[in-house]
């Protein structure tokens, strides 16, 4: 049986590096398009490399950017894909209101750059768009599902309301296997630093060893649906089995607050929150949302899928994993001292 081959785009991301490890584990042949950078930028993905049966193998790394379309075009003509999962983007929200153009050229108009290069390609490939729970923004109602009206509140949301109906629209004109999962706020260890859950597990390992003094933060009464990321790169890979292109909202139909996760993320190292955590207005977004939930019952319905970690689960393997983190860092800084 031929061995399947993958192209990820933000493979050095969070999703991306989760996906690889999930794809290998099935015995694809995966390959990611990294940006050329000063630095290595592929600490998620690293531990790939050590497996002797991956090396050199059935991992690939090609140098690429999603504003380089005749690139795009040049690799897609030469790996022929059977599947390509688009997760590369300008990923920050409170960011995007800082950099709207390049946030809509990268997160938006990189979805057509891809879809595009399928066609001109010639290539028979499916194709996965990662949308985003962002894009419902002021929500239309309560929970959101798959036909719930869009109204984005931020230059990212929009660029992903495009990205979406881009894939929708090559899907319905040229007949391309091209699917959307919506998925909503979904959380790891390897969750960027700047990401407020990722930020929150982060200070409370740090203030518990006397690292750091103190956490600041903006809105806490935001309130997401909040599921972990390792379950919902299965759902984007269940998607894309499907025999038919669909769209589809991954979720965990649970919603909570920020200051939730806070008192979680204190409590599980005894401290309170209240002493730690300061209010600083340049976290607010210009335009906020609110409130997030998704009812995921179409995915398990016709694609098998359900989240298994709940909110309490996913924050307690979060600060488990800084506390290590800060452990090892304390350590270096004590011998350090000497």
């Amino acid at each position: 049986m031929k061995m399947k081959r993958a192209l990820i785009t933000g493979i050095t991301g969070q999703d991306g590096s989760y996906l690889a490890d999930f794809l290998l584990k099935k015995d694809y042949e995966v390959h990611g398009i990294i940006r050329r950078a000063s630095t290595f930028n592929t600490a998620r993905i690293d531990h790939l490399y050590q497996d002797p049966h991956i090396h050199g193998v059935r991992l690939f790394l090609h140098h690429g950017d999603l504003s380089d379309s005749v690139n795009l075009v040049k690799l897609l003509y030469n790996l022929k894909p059977d599947e390509i999962y688009h997760l590369a983007a300008q990923s920050h929200v409170r960011v995007s209101f800082d950099i709207p153009e390049y946030t809509a050229d990268v997160t938006g108009v990189g979805a057509i750059r891809i879809l595009e290069a399928i066609r001109e390609a010639g290539v028979n490939t499916r194709f996965y768009q990662a949308s985003s729970s962002e894009m419902f923004g002021k929500v239309q109602e309560v929970p959101q599902t798959e036909t719930t009206p869009f109204w984005p509140r931020s230059p990212y949301g929009a660029a992903k309301v495009f990205a979406y109906w881009v894939t929708v629209n090559y899907r319905e004109s040229y007949g391309l296997h091209a699917s959307n999962g919506i998925l909503f706020n979904h959380e790891s260890p390897r969750r960027g630093e700047t990401f407020v859950t990722r930020k929150i597990t982060r200070a409370v390992a740090r203030i518990k060893f006397g690292m750091d003094e103190c956490l600041y933060l903006g809105n806490l009464d935001a309130r997401r649906d909040w599921g972990y990321a390792p379950e919902y790169v299965e759902g984007m890979w269940r998607i894309i089995q499907a025999d038919s292109p669909g769209d589809y909202v991954l979720a965990t139909n649970e919603t909570h607050s920020v200051r939730e996760f806070i008192e979680l993320a204190f409590s599980h190292v005894d401290l309170d929150w209240k002493q730690y955590v300061r209010y600083d207005k340049r976290y607010e977004r210009p335009a906020e949302v609110d409130l997030l939930i998704g009812n995921p019952a179409k995915a398990k319905k016709l694609l098998g899928w359900e989240p298994r970690v709940r909110f309490p689960e996913l924050v307690r393997i979060m600060v488990e994993a800084d506390l290590e983190m800060a452990k090892r860092s304390f350590g270096k800084s004590e011998v350090h001292r000497f």
